[in-house]
């Protein structure tokens, strides 16, 4: 086996084991919080429209902003987390995302339910780094990738939640209720947090930052930036992420109804498929990852393939409406845009040291948001100038796509052979070290 596709083994790795489970079971609880208030909007799009008397540039304001806050967020979490510890990071981001969930139930107006969503956003930027770095801190090298695709499939459990009990709950009990109610789950987060989570485990505490300011601030980004395995990661990131986030945090439900004609139950039926589908394939991609390192390019490009293959089909079909075969394709296919951005993390994380992972990973996280915020926008003012034309509208997807995919192409043989360099140069060093 070579020393590319080698799993990843070394010196002073923490043992991972069942207390590592429970510890990071706690901290991945809240993301799958933050990710049922992050995607509740895909399935009140059109209520929203409805109460706050908004088209569909206004109401794609709301995904915008929030992913604009949150991808803005990420370096400075990176950052964050990087010098003040996992839990004192997610401690923040669950009291701000409960506090926008809340707010949001009770806005009287769109303004403060746009206020509301950025303060959920705000929150919301702080787990996903943080959960990844207890991630890193708790379970050994080689199980990284596997760690950070099971994260991913607690997210989209979340969002399994958001589709079929937050929608149930909003057309049964309304609004402010079925909001109002969720946010009760950002408080039951914060206690078990508070009184069980642990950054790390004994005897494997990271060394302390010597260095604050802007200056030191400036070289972390800096030399992360550097890392051709972080550039690549931000742009895999950036390629397969978008297409089902923009599908699932707004714009999927009103192109079942309004443009193919389906009811909202079978339409959020598909929507479900998507999350199901995500949960499976993320399965698989952490297990042939985490065995075979060399499959992280073609898993990567083989789904911005799959997918816009699929989306070119479904929206270019003939007919007035896509027959349900190809939406139920096209919705298992966008499930493995989830797990192939993940990849991106297993870029930057062997080429980065410990104490740079989060800022890395900040960077990276950076990638897939701005798409979605990017043609969130794009999508939402194309309709409303074509008069709700979703075969032009949805066509912004194949831009960002191709922009992505050639950032992949030009960066992949750099990043492999730097970090083949890194991991003999490492190996070699553990050799060499006295016992």
């Amino acid at each position: 086996m070579s020393a590319a596709s080698a799993p990843v083994s070394l010196p002073g790795d923490p043992p991972g084991g069942k207390r590592a489970v429970l510890v990071w079971s706690i901290g991945v609880s809240v993301y799958f919080v933050a990710v049922i208030f992050r995607t509740s909007l895909g399935v009140a799009g059109l209520d929203a429209a409805d109460r706050f008397h908004v088209n569909a540039s206004a109401l794609s304001t709301f995904s915008i902003l929030q992913l604009l806050v949150y991808a803005g967020m990420q370096i400075p979490v990176g950052l964050m987390v990087d010098r003040l510890g996992t839990k004192k990071v997610l401690t923040i981001g669950v009291v701000l995302f409960t506090l926008g969930q809340l707010g949001f139930a009770l806005s009287p107006s769109y303004a403060m339910a746009l206020a509301s969503r950025a303060l959920l956003g705000c929150g919301d930027a702080l787990t996903f780094i943080s959960v990844l770095r207890l991630g890193t801190r708790w379970f050994p090298a080689r199980r990284g990738p596997l760690v950070a695709q099971l994260a991913g499939l607690v997210g989209m459990a979340g969002n399994l939640v958001s589709t079929l009990v937050l929608a149930r709950l909003l057309h049964s009990v309304g609004w402010t209720a079925a909001f109002a109610g969720s946010a009760l789950c950002g408080v039951v987060v914060l206690v078990l947090m508070t009184l069980f989570l642990k950054d790390h485990p004994e005897g494997h505490e990271p060394a302390p930052v010597r260095h604050t300011g802007g200056a030191f601030v400036r070289k972390q980004i800096a030399l992360s930036w550097r890392e051709p395995g972080t550039r690549l990661g931000l742009w895999v990131h950036f390629t397969t992420q978008f297409p089902a986030m923009v599908f699932l945090l707004l714009w999927g439900l009103p192109f079942l109804v309004e443009a193919q004609g389906l009811s909202r139950g079978s339409a959020g039926t598909l929507l479900t498929l998507v999350v199901l589908s995500n949960m499976v394939i993320g399965l698989v991609y952490g297990q042939i990852v985490a065995r075979h390192h060399a499959a992280r390019t073609p898993l990567a490009i083989g789904t911005v393939t799959a997918t816009a293959v699929m989306w070119a089909v479904t929206i270019h079909y003939p007919g007035d409406h896509a027959p349900m075969g190809l939406l139920v394709a096209l919705c298992t296919v966008l499930g493995a845009c989830g797990p192939a951005s993940m990849i991106g993390f297993d870029f930057a994380r062997p080429a980065n040291p410990p104490e740079r992972q989060g800022t890395a990973s900040g960077i990276v996280n950076m990638g897939g948001f701005v798409a979605s915020m990017t043609t969130l926008l794009a999508i939402g003012v194309l309709l409303d100038a074509t008069g709700d034309n979703y075969r032009i509208a949805f066509s912004a997807v194949f831009v960002l796509e191709a922009i992505g995919l050639s950032q992949i192409l030009r960066l992949r043989t750099r990043a492999v052979r730097r970090e083949r360099e890194r991991l003999v140069a490492s190996r070699v060093e553990a050799v060499h070290v006295p016992v």
